[in-house]
């Protein structure tokens, strides 16, 4: 397939993230507020990205590589728009099904069951269209015996394989999944890397972080790397981490 050819779905127009550290301890949120009315708090400026820019197109399969504190699942968070950055822009055209934190968007007093048609309604899906793919969503994530206990109780493998469930068996133009494989056994990431490939297979666009470059290889074509925030390579998956692979044996990353 050209992808050239295919919509833009994501669109990141020079987006740079900054936060400000404080420079001096507080012990408690009192003391913290009261120094900032008074101007007494310092703060260090940290950029997790830095003038970033890419497009990532319908069908698309696209990793975010890099070192820890690169930058990657601050991206994430902007492309599923949890994030709004301190400069530039960030579109996507379509629904989002984020998978970035583990048990994110979970009620964790409710069962697993009350978390699907939770989860569908903050995915845009009535209850009606819920109930359709609940006994698929359950199956997939090997929770039927545990359908009507707390997430609290779960582990976070159970938590995982629950929130890939539903992000996976809805519908979603856009499919950003955050290191989220790395946990569960061999082959349920299996089982999950079967259901990304028929997912792409069917036109699903997907954004993907993974320390794994095998991951990347098998599930990805194309790989954008970054490096404290700043986009330092952008191509096929197998060149790109080539080069980030030859960067971290020399030191330089």
């Amino acid at each position: 397939m050209d992808f050239n050819e295919q919509p833009v779905v994501v669109s990141v127009d020079h987006v740079s993230m900054r936060f400000n550290l404080a420079q001096e301890k507080t012990e408690t949120l009192k003391e913290y507020v009261v120094k900032l009315l008074r101007g007494k708090l310092m703060f260090n400026e940290f950029y997790a990205l830095k003038d970033v820019s890419f497009q990532v197109r319908r069908g698309e399969a696209v990793a975010l590589i890099g070192r820890n504190g690169s930058g990657k699942s601050t991206m994430l968070k902007v492309v599923a728009g949890v994030m709004y950055p301190s400069r530039g822009a960030c579109s996507v055209q379509g629904s989002i099904a984020p998978m970035i934190e583990l048990g994110a968007g979970f009620d964790m007093d409710l069962t697993a069951r009350e978390n699907v048609f939770l989860n569908g309604a903050v995915l845009g899906h009535d209850r009606e269209y819920m109930q359709a793919h609940f006994d698929d969503i359950i199956d997939f994530a090997e929770l039927r015996d545990f359908v009507d206990v707390p997430v609290k109780n779960f582990s976070s493998g159970m938590v995982t394989r629950l929130g890939f469930a539903i992000a996976t068996e809805v519908a979603a133009d856009l499919l950003v999944v955050d290191e989220v494989l790395a946990v569960g056994d061999f082959m349920f990431q299996q089982k999950c890397m079967d259901r990304l490939d028929r997912m792409l297979a069917n036109g699903t666009t997907l954004l993907f972080v993974s320390h794994s470059s095998e991951q990347v290889r098998r599930l990805c074509q194309r790989a954008i790397w970054l490096d404290h925030g700043v986009k330092r390579g952008d191509g096929p998956a197998d060149e790109v981490c080539a080069m980030y692979e030859e960067a971290m044996q020399r030191g330089e990353a």
